[in-house]
């Protein structure tokens, strides 16, 4: 079974994507027809924000270290985000290798207890280090702006964040039991963001 390497978020829900982020998700879906096309046995992992990515820095991009002292909010900080630990990742995806429940679909990663807002993710680090940092907020529209001086490559990486903090693309849809990872495999103990 083929397992293409996107992971991330799922293409097929981002045709609306900014640009020049939605080429990659443009290009995930030219390999996908041509994986179907060619009747090649597949499962395609939607993974969502990796935890040595988006946890540690508490999101804040450009590092990967905790800020000290000011965090930005990217809006109210409410939009609800999927955090996953990479080894966790790993574990779901060799489940499916030889599942027949996953072939040919695509499976979400979605572990409840890491279903958090940008907001729950930065009092969670309050609560763990007993500080509470500056908070303020960036609109969308002030998000949006920051893009427009970034190269191709920056804007292409900030467009996505700005589905995921802004829009919750990676929450905003339902899925299905047998499509959720955590409902398949529930004697995966994953990884857990709380404290």
């Amino acid at each position: 079974r083929f397992l293409p390497s996107e992971f991330g978020m799922d293409p097929s829900r981002m045709g609306h994507a900014l640009e020049p982020g939605r080429d990659t998700f443009d290009e995930k879906m030219t390999v996908r027809k041509a994986i179907e096309a060619a009747n090649i046995p597949h499962t395609y992992i939607s993974a969502n924000c990796f935890g040595g990515y988006f946890i540690g820095n508490l999101s804040q991009g450009g590092t990967l270290l905790p800020p000290k002292e000011n965090v930005v909010m990217f809006g109210d900080g409410n939009v609800k985000v999927v955090y996953l630990d990479e080894d966790d990742v790993a574990t779901y995806t060799i489940k499916t290798i030889d599942d027949p429940r996953t072939l040919n679909k695509t499976v979400y990663l979605r572990p409840p207890e890491n279903i958090l807002s940008h907001r729950e993710l930065v009092e969670t680090w309050e609560k763990l280090t007993g500080k509470e940092l500056n908070k303020s907020s960036m609109t969308g529209e002030e998000f949006l702006q920051l893009m427009e001086g970034m190269d191709h490559v920056q804007r292409a990486g900030m467009s996505h964040f700005y589905h995921i903090f802004y829009e919750g693309c990676l929450t905003n849809f339902e899925v299905a039991d047998d499509r959720e990872a955590t409902k398949l495999y529930p004697e995966v103990k994953y990884t857990r963001v709380s404290v």
